[in-house]
C-alpha cells in the first residue's frame, strides 16, 4: 500500500532525487540502491523519485530502470512514496515506461519535458497527457528548460492540470513570477526542483521539495519545511541561509557527480558514474568538502 497522501501533497513534501548506485565494474548495485534508499528515508525522506536525471536514466536500461524501482518498493514502499521517472522525448517510450512501472508497483510517475526535439506546446499537451492515459497513477510534471530546451507555459500547465491523473509540477524554471502565475491558476502540488529556490518556492505556494541536497542535508530540509508551515519565517531563513553553502557546492558541477561524490565521502553506496558523466577531479572534491563542511554536512 502506497504511504498516505493528500491533494495538497499527493506525493508528500520532502523528496530526494535518488542516485542509481553502480558497483565498480558499473553494473547496477540493487543492494547499494536499498541500503541508500533505507538511509534518505530513515533521515527523514516523504519520498524518493528513482530513474530520474540524477538517477542518470539516460544512460540506464529500461530493464535497469525496473529493477531499481522493484528493489527501492521492496526496501521502503510501505514507508515512502517511491516515484519513477519516465520521461524520454518520445511520447511511445515513456508509455512503456509508465505501464511497466504501474505493473511494478510505483506510486506515482515523474513524466520530464521532452528534450531535444523541442515540441510546441500542443506537442506537451498530446505528450503528457497520454502518458496520464496510459496507467492509474498520479503523475507529477517536470519543468525544466535549462535541460529540455522548451518551458511548459502556464496555459499549457492550466490546461494538463485538468487531467485527473496530472496532480504536480515540479518546477525548475527559475522564475518566480512565472511560477506564481502557474500555482494560482493551475492547482496542481507545485515542488521546488532546485534547492536554492526551496524556500523562495514556498512562499509562493510550493508544497514541497524534489531535492538533490536531500542526499546529504534532509533533516535540515525537513526542519526548514515545518519552520515554514509553523509561521516561523525567521528559523526558515536562518536554514535556508544556513545552507547556502551546500546547494552552491552541489551545484558547483553537474548535480549527479557531486552527490555521488557526497555519499562516497559519508561512506554510502553510490559507486562510480557512467560516461559521459565523469568523476570530480581531486580539486573539486576538496572544494566540495569545504562546502558541505561550511554547511554543516558532517564527512
Amino acid at each position: 500500500m502506497a504511504p498516505i497522501s493528500t491533494p495538497q501533497t499527493p506525493f508528500g513534501r520532502v523528496l530526494t532525487a535518488m542516485v542509481t548506485p553502480f558497483t565498480a565494474d558499473g553494473a547496477l548495485d540493487l543492494d547499494g540502491a536499498q541500503r541508500l534508499a533505507v538511509h534518505l528515508v530513515d533521515a527523514g525522506n516523504d519520498g524518493l523519485v528513482v530513474n530520474g536525471t540524477t538517477g542518470e536514466s539516460p544512460t540506464t536500461s529500461d530493464a535497469e530502470k525496473d529493477q531499481l524501482v522493484r528493489a527501492v518498493l521492496e526496501a521502503v514502499g510501505d514507508r515512502a512514496h517511491v516515484v519513477a521517472g519516465v520521461g524520454t522525448n518520445d511520447t511511445r517510450h515513456s508509455i512503456e515506461l509508465a505501464r511497466t512501472a504501474e505493473r511494478t508497483g510505483a506510486h506515482g510517475l515523474l513524466a520530464v519535458t521532452p528534450y531535444y526535439n523541442k515540441p510546441p506546446q500542443e506537442g506537451l499537451l498530446r505528450h503528457f497527457g497520454a502518458i496520464a492515459d496510459s496507467t492509474e497513477l498520479p503523475v507529477m510534471l517536470y519543468d525544466i528548460p535549462g535541460r529540455s530546451g522548451v518551458p511548459i507555459d502556464t496555459e499549457t500547465l492550466v490546461r494538463l492540470a485538468e487531467h485527473p491523473r496530472i496532480v504536480a509540477n515540479k518546477d525548475a524554471k527559475g522564475d518566480l513570477g512565472r511560477s506564481s502565475w502557474a500555482i494560482a491558476q493551475s492547482g496542481l502540488a507545485w515542488y521546488s526542483g532546485d534547492d536554492m529556490l526551496n524556500l523562495p518556492l514556498l512562499s509562493v505556494g510550493a508544497v514541497g521539495f524534489v531535492s538533490v541536497v536531500g542526499h546529504v542535508v534532509t533533516p535540515e530540509l525537513r526542519a526548514l519545511i515545518e519552520a515554514h508551515l509553523g509561521g516561523d519565517v525567521q528559523k526558515a531563513t536562518e536554514i535556508h541561509q544556513k545552507l547556502l553553502p551546500v546547494f552552491t557546492g552541489m551545484f558547483r558541477t553537474q548535480g549527479v557527480i557531486t552527490a555521488k561524490a557526497a555519499l562516497t565521502l559519508q561512506g554510502l553506496p553510490a559507486g562510480p558514474l557512467r560516461l559521459p558523466l565523469v568523476e570530480l577531479t581531486a580539486q573539486e572534491t576538496a572544494q566540495l568538502k569545504i562546502d558541505l563542511a561550511a554547511g554543516g554536512v558532517q564527512l
